[in-house]
């Protein structure tokens, strides 16, 4: 079990903190991605300067320059991961040092600065710490941590920025998905791509998201939870939800996923993912599925089971899949056996109910 860094963050006191009466009676109900706690952490970059200044503070608006140049060339990154609570009223994290990474490789693929781990693990611990008040009371919640990095030069030109800003901001969180069914039903985007080869697919970066945004609004708009990109040169491999990984499980004991790439986010779930299902005896490949191969399986009944997972969903079972022209239901259209017992495993982990044979949590306190 290890311990999370210090790191020298200069505090600076809050002129107005939300109540406590006020702020218990938001975080009875906190939704998802809605509610932010008092305060957050900064700090700044210059090529001259390297990282300094680093502050803990009242969190509040970015002052930026009209010309700064993330609102142009789009050099922005992120992060996301989870302060859990244990029994013993500790905090806890599960890999942050493996966001710490990462994120470091984002910042690579869009020209930016690499962040020192401990930096980037000290402010966590620092901000989760000290509003770790803001914890909700309803089950399953945590505090989602967003981690992020902006290109904050004043600075019209196609070139890497010489200035930027590091932040941390929290925000308690119930759960991911609101529909209430017991499986999420995914829309194929049959008409748009995520991700191209030599691309920012591999990276956690906004543009990346804000590609899916259409594809995701159509799924919504027609009932369904997700949208499931294909690859961008032949239009037929399965890569990965708007924001989740893929695995597919069999009746034979097979696990496929598709294989990490440049147009695959590395999910950090989805590696744990894969130690777990090994575990549990699973015959585990990274491999390339094709959208026919998927339907041709569940349709025969070969696929028993598909799941999604990512940080803010854990591990969600998928019951259906809708195109234009067909749809079809992997196994009874509900969850499955080994997604639950998955998730079951590591949601414990994380919550310090199921033994951490792999040193994944790092408590805080």
């Amino acid at each position: 079990m290890a311990d999370a860094p210090e790191y020298d963050i200069r505090h600076i006191e809050h002129p107005n903190p939300v109540p406590s009466a006020t702020r218990e009676q938001a975080i009875a109900d906190p939704g998802f991605g809605k509610l932010f706690t008092d305060h957050m952490v900064r700090i700044d970059w210059h090529e001259d300067k390297g990282w300094h200044d680093a502050r803990l503070m009242a969190r509040g608006p970015i002052e930026l320059d009209p010309s700064a140049s993330v609102l142009h060339y789009a050099q922005e990154i992120f992060e996301g991961l989870k302060a859990y609570r244990h029994a013993d009223g500790s905090l806890a994290l599960f890999r942050p040092e493996e966001n710490a990474r990462r994120f470091n490789r984002s910042a690579a693929r869009l020209a930016m600065p690499d962040l020192p781990e401990e930096a980037f693990l000290g402010a966590i611990r620092a901000l989760v710490l000290k509003d770790r008040d803001w914890f909700p009371s309803v089950e399953g919640g945590s505090l989602y941590i967003r981690p992020f990095m902006i290109a904050t030069e004043a600075f019209l030109g196609v070139r890497p920025a010489k200035e930027y800003a590091f932040m941390v901001i929290l925000s308690p969180a119930g759960g991911y998905f609101k529909s209430g069914a017991p499986a999420i039903s995914i829309r194929l985007g049959e008409h748009y791509t995520r991700a191209a080869p030599g691309g920012t697919g591999f990276a956690k970066c906004g543009g990346n998201y804000a590609a899916s945004l259409v594809p995701q609004g159509e799924a919504l708009a027609s009932g369904h939870d997700q949208v499931v990109f294909l690859d961008a040169v032949e239009r037929r491999w399965v890569e990965e939800l708007g924001g989740m990984n893929l695995f597919f499980v069999f009746e034979d004991g097979r696990m496929v996923t598709p294989p990490l790439g440049d147009t695959i986010l590395a999910g950090i779930t989805r590696d744990s993912i894969l130690t777990l299902a090994r575990e549990e005896g699973l015959d585990v490949v990274e491999e390339r599925y094709a959208i026919d191969q998927w339907r041709a399986d569940a349709e025969s009944g070969k696929l028993v089971e598909t799941l999604a997972c990512g940080t803010a969903a854990v591990v969600t079972p998928v019951g259906k899949v809708t195109a234009e022209d067909y749809s079809f239901e992997i196994g009874s259209g509900g969850p499955g056996q080994l997604t639950q017992k998955l998730r079951e495993r590591l949601v414990g982990i994380q919550t310090g109910t199921v033994e951490d044979r792999h040193g994944w949590i790092t408590k805080l306190g």
